[in-house]
């Protein structure tokens, strides 16, 4: 079995042995080993610690050494909110957005996720796995170790399952840690555009059946916002999914407050995402709540909408997750070094609260923490190398700079 050391690195972050998420203040909280060394054996983390602990007889430590002088090694990013299993691309929206139309304008003109569903439906299986794989690379060589991958630009039995069985195939033959979500309540397709009941028992009676047969997803979630799902429909939805062992996930609070809060604490979701809208009244409810919250300010962004109160979030102690929220529409980019840019320059969260969001709380959010988020022995060696950098916080500060040197996955560097 393979096993390398990494020497005299400047500071190893967020060495920690998992209880659970963080939330509001704990946040902050972020442990590093100051010149430390890590073992990695086979593709898990097998030690750790300060450089000086070494014995000088270096008998028995691996023969592959590589020495990190001035450089951080972190645990790789954790994406909990991704749509990567698309086709196309929608440059012509992001146009009409800057000459003044709103994301709900464009929906209700047939643009928007309708339009990536019409181009899905037309692509092949292969070509869509090739296209994912191909970003599935990009982000993994950005850092990004474990994702959640969502459907919904489907709309259909066919076509939805279609990108389900694209995601297992990338999860089968991919290194990175994937799971999966079933959005099949992302919006309404055209032809049930009056017949909302309609689409819904299509999701319950007929999608959701084959779904759990084929073991294709380990999440449901739903688009709870108005002109798309309400709260009575979301738990509905949710509870069909639960039934055949579909956690919930939502999302909520994007365009406006209007119960998508409440109705996923009352159905247990394991997270709730977006929240970009939240009333007072959102924020009593979530405080105590035991569930993730996870924020995108790169899709907010993107849209020109204000961005999520983090702040607020955190004074309710909540815990917070960052994500990208990669998609063609909204977020046309799955680079978490961004995200973590983003949220600290206009979210005002500090490095140290970005990068725990970015990875124990991201892994949480996707049920992955017992192989990913931090730097544990027993977990898988997924880690960021970076370039030589003078602090942590230069790397959200120097945002238009790639501090990444290498990045390793299951014991292994990835080639560029």
């Amino acid at each position: 079995m393979a096993s390398q050391i990494l020497k005299h690195i400047k500071q190893l972050v967020n060495v920690r042995a998992d209880t659970g998420p963080l939330y509001g203040k704990q946040l902050a909280n972020l442990p590093v080993v100051e010149d430390a060394y890590l073992i990695t054996e086979g593709e898990e983390i097998a030690a750790f610690g300060k450089m000086s602990a070494l014995k000088n007889d270096q008998t028995g430590l691996p023969k592959d050494q590589l020495d990190c002088s001035g450089r951080l090694v972190l645990p790789c990013w954790c994406d909990s909110h991704t749509h990567i299993v698309f086709a196309g691309s929608r440059e012509n929206e992001f146009v009409d957005r800057i000459r003044g139309l709103s994301y709900a304008e464009i929906h209700a003109r047939g643009g928007g996720i309708l339009h990536t569903v019409q181009q899905v439906s037309e692509a092949s299986e292969d070509n869509l796995f090739l296209e994912a794989w191909k970003r599935l690379e990009e982000i993994s060589r950005q850092g990004t170790g474990a994702l959640e991958i969502k459907s919904g630009y489907g709309l259909s039995l066919a076509t939805e399952l279609k990108i389900l069985r694209v995601i297992k195939r990338l999860r089968q033959r991919s290194s990175l840690t994937v799971r999966s979500t079933f959005l099949g309540a992302h919006t309404y397709p055209a032809a049930y555009r009056e017949d909302h009941e309609g689409y819904i028992r299509e999701i319950m009676e007929d999608m959701l059946p084959v779904i759990a047969r084929e073991k294709l997803a380990d999440y449901i979630d739903v688009f709870c916002e108005k002109g798309f799902f309400n709260p009575d429909e979301t738990e509905r939805i949710l509870r069909a999914g639960l039934q055949q062992g579909l956690k919930p996930k939502l999302h909520s609070n994007q365009l406006s407050s209007m119960g998508g809060v409440q109705t996923g604490i009352k159905m247990n979701a394991v997270s709730l995402d977006h929240l970009e809208k939240i009333s007072a009244e959102d924020l009593e409810s979530l405080s105590g709540w035991k569930g993730i919250c996870t924020l995108l300010p790169t899709a907010a962004n993107f849209l020109g909408m204000p961005l999520p109160e983090a702040r607020k979030l955190l004074d309710a102690g909540c815990a917070l997750a960052l994500a990208t929220d990669y998609n063609p529409g909204s977020s046309p980019s799955g680079n978490m070094n961004q995200v973590i840019s983003m949220a600290c320059i206009q979210m005002n969260l500090l490095p140290e609260e970005a990068i725990n969001a970015a990875t124990i709380n991201g892994a949480f959010a996707m049920e992955s923490a017992h192989v990913a988020g931090t730097i544990s022995e027993g977990k898988r060696a997924n880690i960021i190398l970076t370039h030589p950098v003078p602090s942590l916080a230069y790397l959200p500060y120097a945002f238009g700079t790639n501090h990444i040197d290498k990045v390793m996955i299951r014991g292994q560097f990835i080639s560029e």
